[in-house]
């Protein structure tokens, strides 16, 4: 069991999807984004972003919509359709795609016919090579004509928002789904050939105990998960409005969170899963736990990856998209990202150009995060010292020569310790979710 060091978790911090992280963002300089596809080489990775769910839950700070409104949706599909061809005429010949995901949003809120109709334009202007695609599903709204469909289009990888089995705690969130429903589910996918499951689920969620958390981890062991994310609940309502629906007095204390991801982490780990990082999961057999396994797990915008390309286009509003040099975002609003690709014009003017010091904090950041353990520059370890030495002290962290090593103990404190290295968070600071 971990020990909770309350002072050490005091400081909210980014997740480092990136780094730089999505809070350092700035206006780029016109033609940055076009520049970069336009210079893309090797094995390029693409993500769609579809921005509607039939329910919009109370703890979502995902950019979505309803997806009631049908002219809404084409109207944004029309605009999804365009961005592709343009996207497409700027990637070099030399490029190929070999990674699809789409996200939401619930990709499957919009048509069978329109997703396929999306694969379509995929295969008709992108260098495809044999793509693996995966795809996010919201299980209240999963059918059997859409597991027909994934399987046509042989999508190997899916993951599905269980979050929570507890119905009280689902009623509190505004996710309400049955277990018959959520079986169902994972009946369809093995059926249509889904090899790698995943299944996301919160702790720290409204009303949640211990044995609330228990019960999801073994009904996710039941069911098969070959994959598990196991995230805290971020509470800022500030950011995302909707959340003001969740009481804040029914969430969970800081020590209980701990508890629980401490919970989380031994029940699955004895339940046979690998760790992946701090919060994700994997059976042996899966490629994320083979990626741990063989040192070559990543970190994107789409969280822990066995991912080794160096490009992700992001493709839809607000998708971000990265490459060695660049970080670039989608312009967030639904309407004016439409007008925008109607005029065959890219919408990503947010980002940062990643500097050559950028790349190299980035590098520490990520394999600390992503394999436990990091080679620290003298410069950057005179930098962090003083700050790193509690979490020395606690033995939460080893540092032997310039190899900085984050201990089984630490594994709660990694993006704390990761964040020691971040020089935007000193120089700007902004306001995060809890550290756990």
């Amino acid at each position: 069991m971990w020990t909770y060091h309350p002072e050490l978790l005091a400081t909210p911090v980014p997740r480092y999807t990136s780094y730089p992280t999505a809070a350092d963002f700035g206006a780029l300089e016109e033609g940055s984004i076009e520049r970069a596809i336009a210079s893309a080489t090797g094995d390029v990775s693409l993500y769609l972003h579809i921005p509607f769910c039939e329910q919009i839950c109370f703890y979502c700070g995902c950019n979505t919509g309803k997806s009631g409104k049908r002219a809404r949706v084409e109207a944004y599909l029309a605009a999804l359709h365009q961005e592709i061809a343009t996207v497409a005429s700027l990637l070099p010949q030399t490029a190929r795609v070999r990674r699809v995901a789409f996200g939401g949003g619930s990709p499957n809120a919009i048509e069978t016919g329109e997703f396929l109709a999306l694969i379509e334009a995929l295969h008709a202007h992108f260098p495809m090579g044999s793509p693996a695609i995966a795809i996010e599903l919201d299980p209240r709204s999963l059918t059997s004509d859409w597991a027909s469909v994934l399987s046509g289009v042989r999508v190997s990888r899916a993951s599905l928002g269980v979050q929570t089995f507890a119905v009280h705690c689902q009623k509190a969130i505004g996710r309400e789904q049955s277990l018959t429903m959520i079986c169902r589910s994972v009946d369809w996918l093995r059926g249509a050939g889904v090899t790698s499951l995943n299944f996301d689920l919160m702790y720290g969620l409204p009303h949640q105990s211990e044995a609330d958390l228990e019960d999801s981890l073994e009904m996710t062991r039941k069911l098969g998960a070959d994959r598990v994310a196991v995230f805290g609940y971020a509470h800022v309502p500030h950011l995302v409005p909707r959340q003001t629906m969740i009481p804040e007095g029914a969430l969970p204390g800081a020590a209980a969170r701990f508890a629980m991801a401490a919970q989380a982490h031994d029940t699955l780990v004895g339940a046979g899963y690998a760790r992946v990082g701090f919060d994700h999961f994997a059976l042996p057999h899966d490629p994320m736990a083979r990626a741990v396994r063989q040192g070559t797990l990543r970190r994107n915008f789409q969280g822990f990856t066995d991912d080794t390309a160096e490009v992700l286009i992001g493709l839809g509003a607000s998708a971000v998209s990265g490459f060695p040099q660049l970080l670039a975002q989608n312009e967030k609003h639904t309407g004016r990202y439409r007008q925008l690709s109607d005029e065959g014009r890219l919408s990503a003017s947010h980002g940062i150009a990643r500097s050559p010091e950028d790349q190299r904090r980035g590098a520490v950041i990520e394999a600390l995060l992503c394999r436990d353990a990091a080679a620290i520059a003298p410069d950057l370890l005179a930098e962090v010292t003083e700050r790193l030495a509690p979490f020395l002290a606690a033995g939460l962290a080893r540092l032997e020569g310039e190899r900085l090593e984050i201990l089984p103990e630490g594994l709660p404190y990694a993006r704390v310790i990761a964040a020691l290295f971040d020089s935007y968070r000193a120089a700007a600071p902004r306001r995060f979710s809890s550290a756990i």
